[in-house]
């Protein structure tokens, strides 16, 4: 579509369903695309001056207060950040239930944004609430499922926000045989719903928007779908330890938002499912690959409308791996005598040293980087967090000036509408708190 002659102002504060305060800014003059952008005015979280001068033992304790609904994945972040700075070496046991740990998150994250998050743009209602009037049957199952998701976590860790059990070195309460059959039982009571909410899934309508873009996530050389633990890889072919981090993100600030900005080999990247089913699809679980071709989800898909069809496809994946992996454990047994205290595990007190550690997990909106500096003492001198949505920002803003000229014949509503959309399509995570939108359009 031509922009030639158009005149637009759009000002979105702030945009719903998603978590924090993230505005919309679209000034059209003449034609011209003045500015086009998403404007992240939280104030700074500060954590990682929080981190300076607290033992790395607590380190995980701190960091999973960063995000409500990706409290298990900075937790594990920041776990192997503190274990690489240690040079601390966790048990093959260990590493099984972080990585059980991290599909109960995508689990009840992946449920959460794909059906009340993002589904009601595709119904065409403003929220989810409408639904209880209309289709009261889905939403409690809905909310059902993910209570279950929620009651599979705190036998696990204790609590799904802000875990307890989890720590460095290991594990402070092992499950039981019990607490296995019943994290399985509650897993396979869901299956049902799982396969309607599919179905539901399988009618959404999103956007027929393209643009190719740059695509990170973790990568390894096993047949594993990468979730806990791999390289920083990139759909152009880039691979980095992770230790490299900052050579993939290459981290830069706009004075006009307070989240930094990233790019690798281009202008922007994006993270997130659907980066990570573009790099890693052909490791998905059999059902999830299933179920990605029943909902026409395609490697590589260029439209970041579908990042919302790759989470239900990631939903598969981590419900299957879940179930898997408890049956084997069921199988194989628990190794009790790896249950530790704080610091102190089966050979004795965890030795402290100087070190630089970093943490490279994926959590739901994409890869999560922590990395901790430690002095003699096991003491954080320095700490550096960098979050999926900050990666994200720059990607977005891209998608909006393809995305604008392709809709600008719309109403307002509809533009408006659909911008919004895109952004929530991403998951976006701000902050811990949700307001509410205000739309003021000017001539």
């Amino acid at each position: 579509m031509s922009l030639k002659n158009k005149d637009l102002d759009v000002k979105v504060e702030y945009v719903t369903r998603v978590e924090g305060h993230g505005n919309i800014v679209v000034n059209i003059k003449d034609g011209n695309i003045e500015k086009c952008e998403f404007h992240v005015v939280e104030t700074p979280r500060l954590f990682e001056g929080m981190l300076r001068g607290r033992s790395i033992f607590e380190a995980q304790h701190i960091t999973s207060r960063i995000c409500g609904i990706c409290s298990c994945g900075h937790s594990l972040a920041s776990i192997q950040a503190a274990e690489d700075a240690l040079g601390f070496n966790p048990s093959e046991q260990t590493i099984k239930l972080r990585k059980l740990l991290l599909d109960y998150e995508f689990l009840d994250s992946h449920l959460l944004h794909i059906y009340l998050l993002a589904a009601p743009d595709a119904l065409g209602v403003q929220s989810f609430v409408p639904l209880l009037k209309t289709n009261a049957g889905l939403v409690k199952k809905i909310l059902v499922m993910k209570k279950k998701f929620n009651d599979v976590c705190d036998i696990l860790v204790g609590r799904h926000v802000h875990p307890i059990s989890a720590i460095v070195g290991g594990w402070t309460k092992l499950p039981t045989a019990d607490d296995i059959n019943s994290m399985i039982s509650i897993l396979e009571s869901a299956r049902q719903d799982l396969d309607d909410l599919l179905q539901v899934a399988s009618k959404l309508k999103f956007p027929e928007f393209y643009r190719e873009t740059e695509y990170v996530a973790l990568v390894n050389d096993t047949d594993e779908y990468p979730l806990l633990e791999g390289d920083i890889g990139s759909s152009d072919g880039k691979r980095f330890d992770k230790k490299d981090y900052r050579l993939a993100t290459n981290e830069f600030v706009d004075p006009r938002s307070s989240a930094k900005f990233t790019k690798l080999s281009r202008e922007s990247y994006m993270v997130g499912a659907l980066a990570r089913f573009n790099l890693n699809h052909k490791k998905l679980h059999p059902k999830a690959k299933k179920v990605a071709k029943d909902l026409h989800l395609e490697a590589p898909n260029y439209n970041p409308f579908m990042n919302t069809i790759a989470q239900a496809v990631e939903l598969v994946h981590c419900y299957e791996h879940a179930i898997d992996t408890l049956k084997e454990l069921k199988k194989n047994g628990i190794n009790y005598s790896e249950e530790i205290v704080v610091g102190i595990n089966e050979k004795g007190v965890i030795p402290t040293r100087a070190g630089n550690g970093v943490g490279a997990v994926e959590v739901p909106r994409g890869i999560l980087f922590h990395n901790y500096e430690i002095d003699d003492n096991g003491i954080i001198k320095n700490a550096n967090c960098i979050i999926p949505t900050n990666q994200n920002i720059n990607n977005i803003e891209y998608d909006f000036m393809k995305f604008l000229p392709e809709i600008i014949n719309e109403s307002r509503d509809e533009i408006r509408l659909k911008l919004e959309m895109l952004v929530r399509a991403y998951d976006p995570c701000i902050s811990c708190s949700a307001h509410y939108l205000d739309v003021k359009f000017v001539d």
